[in-house]
């Protein structure tokens, strides 16, 4: 050791940087986009990927200004540039130049034709959606044991509306992921001790997320007899479990929201219904108060004495305005019997004998006229005070002019 050369690690990685930097010429690699994250810099980091590698990348603000489409994971990529290494690190990478679309990435095709598949087959359909229970009482949980979300779940849950949480732990990344969640669903599903069940794990890659893709899996959550609410990765991810679960929630800790309610909601929503019942009560028992009232008059209104006494005043009044009515008709009658007396005066024959005149009849025919009057006629001749008996002689008509 102490004939030999002694190097630092800065030196080696400076010695492999020129080494790698001063020899690999500008490459053309195809890949799929995977671990993509955009910085606030304006600097994009990725990896480029195919079924038995991946290579880190990164492609700086400067380059990427010339971009004619938005990259995102799963994309099938061409992106030309140069290998580099990163001193501090000792990571080589490949610093990109240009990026160009080459196709969709072998999991986003695989993701596609899987959704076209069931969706066809009427997995997503909402007609076959079970509702989730407004107040479970016991809540099944599948992901990782390891993981936080099954302690953000714990979390939320305990902090809205507390119940029972259990758990049945699963690999949620890598091949063996999708049978395990497959066997927690069947064991929930064949013991029937929870009310709802919770899938989910948190973010992560396209191929990170990629078992809960699995067309088995898929099947296994149609099939549930009790709701399943899928919570899979960020808001933006999207998985096949996502479309053929009852629910989708765009986190785990958004899925424990949505399982349970909110205890201080409901207990505002409780004293405000209280508050209106009881407003309701208090109006009605009034309203009640006030008819029984109504009613009590209305029974003193129409209670037989009463009503007796009304009607004997009635026919005391009715008595009393006949005796009117009657006095006011006997006047009224009287001064007509006056009137037509008086006129019956005027007209009468008697007073027209008392100035003088006489009537003339033959029987009880009065005669008018001397037209009337024949020679040897019999008649009868009335005076004022009296009558007598002559025989019409010496006729004299009055010769007209």
């Amino acid at each position: 050791m102490e004939n030999e050369n002694i190097f630092t690690v800065s030196e080696i990685n400076q010695h492999l940087k020129h080494i790698i930097e001063h020899n690999i010429p500008n490459l053309i690699i195809e890949g799929e986009i995977a671990n993509f994250t955009r910085h606030n810099s304006g600097h994009i980091y990725f990896s480029l990927k195919d079924a038995k590698s991946s290579i880190r990348c990164v492609f700086f603000r400067s380059a990427n200004l010339r971009l004619n489409f938005a990259p995102k994971v799963g994309d099938k990529v061409t992106c030309m540039g140069k290998i580099t290494v990163f001193k501090r690190a000792g990571n080589y990478q490949l610093n990109v130049n240009k990026m160009s679309l080459s196709g969709v990435g072998d999991l986003q095709q695989k993701f596609e034709a899987l959704k076209k598949k069931l969706e066809a087959e009427g997995l997503f359909d909402s007609f076959y959606k079970k509702n989730i229970p407004k107040f479970p009482e016991k809540i099944g949980v599948i992901t990782s044991e390891t993981g936080a979300v099954f302690q953000d779940i714990k979390n939320v849950i305990s902090r809205r509306f507390p119940c029972k949480l259990i758990l049945s732990p699963a690999v949620v990344q890598g091949k063996k992921a999708a049978i395990t969640m497959i066997k927690a669903l069947e064991y929930f599903n064949e013991n029937k001790i929870v009310d709802l069940i919770i899938l989910g794990r948190g973010g992560g890659s396209q191929e990170d997320l990629d078992c809960f893709n699995d067309e088995k899996l898929a099947r296994s959550i149609y099939k549930s007899i009790i709701p399943i609410i899928s919570a899979v990765g960020h808001e933006i991810d999207f998985t096949i479990s996502d479309f053929v679960a009852d629910l989708r929630a765009p986190t785990p800790s958004a899925a424990a929201e949505l399982a349970v309610p909110d205890s201080i909601e409901i207990m505002k929503n409780l004293y405000s219904s209280f508050e209106l019942l009881k407003n309701y009560s208090m109006k009605n028992i009034l309203q009640k108060k006030l008819k029984i009232n109504e009613i009590k008059n209305s029974l003193q209104r129409y209670h037989p004495e009463k009503k007796l006494n009304e009607i004997q005043q009635q026919c005391d009044e009715i008595q009393m305005r006949m005796k009117h009515s009657l006095a006011i008709y006997l006047q009224k009658k009287k001064k007509e019997i006056d009137l037509i007396k008086h006129s019956l005066k005027e007209l009468s024959p008697y007073d027209i004998l008392k100035r003088g005149y006489s009537l003339i009849r033959e029987n009880t025919k009065i005669l008018r006229s001397i037209h009337n009057l024949k020679e040897n006629m019999d008649v009868e001749m009335i005076l004022v005070d009296g009558k007598c008996n002559f025989t019409i002689k010496n006729l004299q008509k009055k010769q007209n002019k």
